[in-house]
This record gives C-alpha cells, structure tokens and sequence, in this order.
C-alpha cells in the first residue's frame, strides 16, 4: 500500500504543474488504475515485471474500457493476461446485451431532443454523463450486428410448437407517435427446448405482414410445424394456412374465455367459465367434443351468443387434444408468449416512446436474444422423450403420440414453470 501511495503522490504532483487538465477526473482514473494494478498482481502471484516462483502467468498488454461517472467518462486500461482472463468485477459489472441495448436507446432519445425531466433523471440513475453523438454510435452498431445475427440465425431444428402473438409499444415516426406491431415466435424444438424462432416489427398485423414473417421463418429453416397457438386474429390464421401446410391450429384458450364472458352479464361470468372449463378436463379430445356440445345445449337457452361462440370454436379450441396429454396445458393458450410479452414491457417501459423503430428492434431484440440463451442452458419445457415420437413414423393404423402414462412422468421432471 505504501508503493501506491508513492505513486500517487507523483501522479498528483504532475498533474498540479499541467494546465488544461481536469484534476478529479485524472486523479480517480489513477487511483483506479492503481488499484487494478494491485488486483492483478494477488491474481497472477507477482507485481509487474516481477518473477517469483508463485507467479502463474504474464501479463499482456492493456484493453480499453470507458467507465460513466458523475465526473465524466474515464478512459480505463484494463490489463490482459497471457492465459485465463482478469476483469475487475468489484468495480465494472459486465452489462449483457438488454442491459447495453436500454442504455443506447435512453442515450438516442437524450441526443434525438426528446430528452424531458424524467428522461434526465433515468439518465442520472443508469450513472451516464457526457452523452455524444459518437460515443451513442459505436455502442450502436455493436448492438445493432448481434440483434441482426440472432434475428437471422439459421433455425436448424425442427419444431412441433409454434406459438405467435404482438405487443404494440409506440414509436416515433414521422414527428408523429405511432403503435407499432411487434411479433414474436416461440417454438418448442425436437429435444422439448423452447427457442425464440424470430421477431419482426410491422405498421399492423396484416395477412401480408404475417405471410412474409412466416415464410421468412421457412427461409431460415423452420420445419416439422404441427401445432401453432395464437389468438383468433383472422389474418394470422389465413397466413398459418398458407404457409405451414399440415399445421393444427389452436386458438388460445384465456382470449376464448374474454372474448366468449363479454356476452354474459357479470353475476353470471363465474358460473359460465365453470361451465366451459369442464370441456377441458376430458380425458381426451372425443370426450372433449361431446362435452363442449352439451354445454352449447346448457348455455342456449340463457346466454344464446356465448353458445354461438362456443360451438363456432369447436374444432379450434380442442386442437391441442390431439397431441401428448401432459402437454395440453401449455399449449391451450398463448401464455409462454403472453409472460415473455410482459417481461418486454417490464424492461422497456423505461423509454415509453422509442426513438425510432431500429432502437425498439434493438431493445426488445436483445431482450430476446438474452432469454434465448438462458432457455437454451435452461431446463426443457417438455421432456424430449415426449417429444421424440412426434416426429417418428407410426406404424399403419397406430397413433403416433404417446400414451399419456408413459410421457406424464417424464415431463415431470422437467416441469419447472415459465
């Protein structure tokens, strides 16, 4: 400690005899400079140009890093090692790829001249400061090349479940504030991993919009489709028909339920829920089709729309009965994508009104990217060996999925929640 003393004292000598010089600043970059210095010598078992038989390997050069403080941005020269690594964790915590890409967006707005009180005082909280064209540039592109390799990353396993849906966060256009489509497809690969297969932004949820998203999907590789989960959006379902041929559609239970209790008066919402979800506690998809007739015949006579609605359905809200039993429940509705929708509003609502649309695919593209990679080390949503015979040839005659008692056990172990 003394020797960092010493040269502290010089350091701050120097400095007293130059002009033009920002004391603070220079004198917390030498302190921490110092202190790294020290760091990685207890690492490697020796101080800098030192050999000592403890030591472990050699030091290599120096990499740059620029560290935001209240004082300003401090240019650091982190050391580099010849084998293994050092970063000096107590003082720089390395951001991932949503964290960096919110603090590019909040940086956008600041320089865009759409900077308010609030956005100043979000800005003081990340702890940034001398905000600049170039500095807000490079962060960019770095972000912008990994968004748009995960984006358009090969998909190289084929995928049984396929569920889409949007959010509409609001952007800035044209001096104007509009709601853009932002959508999402998530799917569940052979091995019962979930996958993020691919986002887009588009003005609204259009036939076209969709067809061009799904077959921009099927260019990246997308097969083995049998299921996909959505809401009754009848533009979705046309393009689903269009594009993935020999795909079942299911359309999301908890939309169904809202859409079909808007017709019911409120003393009378809890009863005819409890009615309709008797349909999905049969044991399979013949005795599920019996029981949603009978509870048309049931609701007629009282709630004659909600019937009408019910018994339109039919066919799909009973498509995920023809899959793995143990599987039914998450693929009824859309509610993977509804928490990972939700998990986007909770990281973005900080920026309210986007920029531009290249900063929202850059935010909520690594937010996906980040999920992804966590899915990917995650355990699987379904097991693989429930997942396995969905893509084995049957035998003639035989149904292809499997019992329910031989997949409920497996799956079990890998329920875990989403």
């Amino acid at each position: 400690m003394t020797e960092l003393s010493i040269d502290l004292v010089e350091y701050l000598d120097k400095l007293s005899m130059e002009s033009d010089v920002d004391l603070l600043r220079d004198s917390l970059k030498m302190v921490v400079q110092l202190l790294m210095e020290a760091d990685v010598s207890h690492q490697i078992g020796a101080k800098k140009y030192e050999r000592t038989p403890e030591r472990v390997t050699q030091r290599n050069g120096y990499r740059d890093r620029g560290w935001e403080t209240r004082v300003g941005e401090v240019e650091l020269e982190i050391p580099k090692l010849r084998e293994g690594s050092y970063y000096p964790e107590w003082l720089l915590e390395p951001r991932r790829p949503a964290e960096k890409a919110l603090v590019n967006v909040v940086q956008e707005a600041y320089i865009a001249g759409v900077s308010t009180r609030k956005m100043e005082e979000v800005i003081g909280k990340l702890g940034l400061s001398g905000l600049d064209k170039s500095k807000v540039s490079r962060m960019t592109k770095a972000l912008d090349d990994e968004v748009e390799a995960f984006q358009n990353r090969p998909l190289d396993k084929r995928c049984a479940y396929v569920w889409l849906d949007a959010l509409y966060p609001k952007v800035r256009q044209n001096h104007r504030i509009v709601s853009q489509a932002f959508v999402i497809a998530l799917g569940v690969d052979e091995t019962g991993h979930r996958t993020i297969l691919g986002f887009q932004v588009g003005a609204a949820e259009t036939e076209a919009f969709w067809v061009e998203f799904l077959r921009s999907l099927v260019k990246r590789g997308l097969t083995g489709v049998q299921l996909v989960i959505s809401d009754a959006h009848e533009g979705l379902k046309n393009a689903v028909s269009k594009v993935l041929n020999g795909a079942s559609w299911q359309r999301c239970r908890v939309h169904f339920m809202r859409n079909v209790l808007a017709h019911v008066s409120k003393g009378d919402k809890k009863l005819v829920a409890a009615h309709i979800r008797t349909i999905f506690a049969q044991p399979d998809r013949g005795a599920g089709c019996q029981q949603l007739d009978k509870v048309v015949g049931e609701l007629a006579p009282s709630w004659p729309k909600a019937a009408e609605l019910l018994g339109q359905a039919k066919h799909d809200l009973l498509a995920h009965m023809s899959f793995p039993k143990p599987h039914w429940k998450r693929l009824a509705s859309s509610n993977p994508l509804e928490r990972l929708n939700r998990e986007i509003r909770r990281r973005t609502k900080v920026v309210q009104i986007f920029p531009d649309e290249a900063s929202l695919i850059r935010l909520a593209g690594a937010i996906l990217m980040e999920t992804n990679d966590e899915w990917t080390v995650g355990r699987r949503y379904f097991s693989e060996k429930s997942m396995r015979p969905l893509f084995e040839p049957a035998p003639p005659g035989v149904d292809h999925r499997p019992p329910a008692a031989e997949t409920k056990q497996a799956d079990a172990k890998v329920h875990h929640g989403t």
